[in-house]
């Protein structure tokens, strides 16, 4: 008898066996910009470290984030703008007590808005399926309220997930979820009671932080991961319809010597505009969605 602990979410399927679709345009390549916008607690909590932190208040940590808000997350902004880029906005529902016009700013340039818990300061997955509930609940009415409509789509903070993330998720609404990064697909999870809830690729190698925190890359390595996993992908694309995330923290590569590499990496990219889908994963998610129920 096999003992062994599964998820049960979804079944082994090898990409070479699957169907072949286009995305939208006829193209097969689909890219999506994530990009993290966070609150932390002052003095407490979790949060990313440019150097290992003293005693709380941990005040170098805990400013090197806030400068991500005040100052990193404009700068990125003006390059997405001059790029003419779409975001998923991850957003903690706390930023809008916390910095007052920033998740605005984003939503102006007409930018998907996802659900990412409350702050980057606690995990959810710790929690009971009560508090676990009450969490997502808190942050999507603060979303909903401050957006006019609920976010369609969830990464946990800090990619946190209990046994029955999914199952909660789904009972609140959310189409879509990003925390798992197991495939280059969008992947339909079961859930209990019979349903199912997608999960959108979600990277984890073009993602600052470990590349940066765990990593030490510099800005022009990370630059160079991009601008090479999309000429991959690119030619990959012929055989499969594909998404590549790239996840940004302005804390990390809004900073001037990582802003200018990655600026000249989506140019790259957006120099291919043509031949791929430079899109959501909210779009993604509902692009799915609807091929699903043809």
């Amino acid at each position: 008898m096999d003992t062994r602990a599964g998820h049960g979410r979804y079944p082994y399927s090898p990409v070479p066996e699957r169907p072949v679709y286009d995305w939208p345009g006829g193209t097969r390549l689909a890219v999506y910009i994530a990009l993290n916008l966070e609150t932390f607690d002052f003095g407490a909590g979790l949060g990313a470290e440019l150097a290992p932190g003293g005693p709380q208040p941990d005040v170098l940590n805990y400013a090197w984030r806030d400068w991500g808000n005040r100052v990193g997350a404009w700068r990125i902004r003006d390059l997405l703008d001059a790029l003419q880029m779409p975001a998923s906005v991850l957003v903690n529902s706390r930023l809008y007590a916390d910095c007052p016009g920033l998740v605005e700013a984003f939503r102006a340039r007409g930018d998907e808005i996802v659900g990412h818990g409350r702050s980057n300061a606690e995990r959810q997955g710790a929690l009971d399926e009560a508090a676990e509930r009450a969490l997502i609940a808190e942050a999507t009415e603060v979303l909903a309220r401050a957006e006019g409509k609920a976010p369609a789509g969830w990464l946990g903070p800090w990619i946190s997930q209990s046994r029955i993330t999914p199952d909660l998720l789904a009972e609140a609404g959310y189409r879509y979820l990003l925390d798992w990064c197991h495939d280059d697909q969008p992947t339909w999870f079961a859930i209990r009671g019979g349903g199912r809830i997608l999960a959108v690729p979600y990277p984890q190698e073009l993602n600052d932080i470990p590349a940066t925190v765990a990593r030490k890359e510099t800005g022009r390595q990370f630059a160079d991961a991009i601008v090479d996993a999309f000429d991959e992908m690119l030619d990959q694309s012929r055989a499969a319809p594909l998404v590549m995330g790239i996840a940004l923290h302005p804390y990390i590569v809004g900073q001037p010597h990582r802003l200018r590499p990655l600026r000249q990496a989506l140019h790259h990219i957006a120099r291919h505009r043509d031949a791929v889908w430079i899109t959501t994963a909210g779009a993604i998610a509902a692009h799915e969605a609807a091929r699903a129920a043809d």
